[in-house]
Formats: structure tokens, sequence, C-alpha cells
């Protein structure tokens, strides 16, 4: 199906999901309940993998807590779901007003001395709205701010996407082209201060490490430490934090200066840390639903 084809064939969809933008938060969360009763008790969206991953990751909770926990999640990821449609109609003072960023100086100390920064996150508290960070960081013409992505195989949800995480001015790049678009970056004199959201689970054809990760060996992504190390970025993690309903606090913290004088993987393992002690301190609002334990370390690539 062609472009023209699918946006006829999505335009109600889109006119919906606009017009429900248009509404307050307050009456979009009411929304959110009615779609949480339906995606957990009638749809049952990946209830099975969502209570796996929730019972190994936390042996030592009670069958109650564990239920518990499982519901929490479900609520909070039909949160989720209405707050990334307010995107497509929230101006900049309340988007600044529910999404804080702090720290943000060290971000601006490394790009006004022109070296580029690589942002690792999770799959944590609303992914969507850390594209605002552009809202609190220093602006410069010489200077890319974006996420990289996996394209979806549903185009127009693909452009859909990119279309939302653009709204304050990021750029999308696609995986497989990251390395390649950071150093066109380069090569024009421009800094880069790019986001990689890096704990799901990696193509059984790339593992080349496990970690320990929620108490659990977990095949974990690399390619993001060796751009850091080929480019010389500051690495640094942001620490997402859930203040009240709808309100959020991403801090900045430097995870690695000088990235070519880490040993392998050590980048990779410190952030996998940071994020499991993010999601400890709250866990109902991490990806759940993700099919993050797929491999054991059998699957490990012999290089």
């Amino acid at each position: 199906m062609n472009k023209c084809s699918q946006d006829i064939l999505y335009s109600p969809i889109y006119a919906l999901f606009y017009i429900l933008s248009w509404l307050p938060l307050s009456v979009l969360y009411v929304l959110a309940r009615f779609l949480y009763y339906i995606i957990y008790y009638v749809v049952r969206y990946r209830r099975k993998i969502t209570r796996d991953n929730i019972e190994k990751a936390f042996p030592e909770k009670s069958k109650q807590e564990l239920l518990l926990l499982e519901k929490n999640f479900y609520r909070y990821f039909t949160d989720y779901m209405v707050e990334t449609v307010k995107l497509l109609h929230i101006g900049d003072d309340e988007m600044r007003r529910r999404m804080e960023f702090v720290n943000a100086d060290i971000v601006d100390n490394y790009t006004q001395q022109g070296r580029s920064v690589m942002l690792l996150l999770g799959h944590y508290g609303n992914w969507e709205w850390i594209p605002s960070l552009t809202l609190w960081c220093a602006k410069s013409d010489n200077m890319v701010s974006g996420q990289i992505y996996t394209p979806l195989r549903n185009k127009w949800f693909d452009r859909f996407f990119l279309h939302l995480r653009s709204r304050f001015g990021s750029k999308g790049i696609a995986k497989k082209s990251t390395l390649r678009e950071l150093l066109h970056y380069r090569r024009e004199g421009k800094v880069s201060l790019i986001g990689f959201i890096s704990d799901q689970s990696p193509e059984r054809h790339s593992i080349r490490h496990f970690t320990t990760f929620m108490g659990r060996e977990t095949a974990a992504i690399t390619g993001y430490e060796a751009v850091a190390k080929k480019l010389d970025m500051a690495v640094v993690y942001i620490d997402v934090e859930i203040i009240k309903r709808g309100y959020y606090r991403a801090t900045f913290k430097l995870l690695e200066d000088s990235p070519a004088s880490c040993p392998e993987n050590d980048i990779v393992n410190r952030y996998m840390q940071a994020l499991e002690q993010t999601i400890c301190r709250a866990p109902h609002a991490w990806l759940w639903s993700h099919r993050r334990w797929k491999y054991s370390p059998s699957h490990k690539k012999k290089v």
C-alpha cells in the first residue's frame, strides 16, 4: 500500500487522535481508565509475557503484590497512551510544567564546547515526552537533537510517531543509519545530542554480551557503546521519576566522560545498573510487556 492510500485509510484514526489531543489531560485520564479495563480484562494484551517478567524480576514478592504491580503497570500504560496522543496539541509552557529536566548544564557544558552527547534512557515513564528536553537545553545553529529509533512495520504509524517525536525540534534517526548519520553531522561541524533507548532485547544474530539486570542474566545491546567510543561522545543517563500523574522529572547524570578509555561493555553494564535503580524505585512505569528475556547465554555470538 502506497503512502497516499495509507493516509486515506488511516485519516479517521488521525482525526480521532487530533480531536482527543485538544481535551485536557484530566479528561483523557478518564478515557485511560476505560482503556485499562479493555486492554487488561478484555483484550488481555500481553498479560502472559508481563506476568512472567514481573514474577521473575521480583521473586520475593507475594502473589498479591505481584498482581497489584501487574495491574498498576497496565493502568500506567494506558496513561502513557493518552499522554502520547496529547503531544499532538500541547503547548511548550504546559510541557515545561509537566516534564522537568534537572542538571541540563551537564549537557550544555559539553555541547557548548563542541562535544557531542549520547543520552541513554529506557522505556520508563513517558519516553515519548523526553524529546521535550530541547525546551531545557541550550540551543545553537550547529546542534542537532534527535533520537535513535527502530522503524515500525506499519509505515503510517511509523510516520505518525516520527511526527510526534519531532514535536519539539528533534530528528528521528533509523537504528541502522546511526553511525552514518552521526558521522555526517560531525563532518558538517555539527554537535549531536542524541537519545538512545537501549533496554530492549537485541537481535539474536548480534548478541555479544550478557549482563545481570533485574536479577537475571540478560542479553544487552552494545552498539551504542561502540558509537560513543568511535565518536568520543560524552555519555549521560536520563533518570526519570514520576512526580505525580502527568508530571515527570528527568535528571541528567554523567555516566562517562571518556568512553574510549573504558573496558569493553563497562558503559553497557553501568547503564543497565542505573536503569535497574530507576525501575526498582517505581516498577509499574517500566514497559514490562516487552519480551525482554528471550535469550540465554547460550545464544551469545562467538567472536
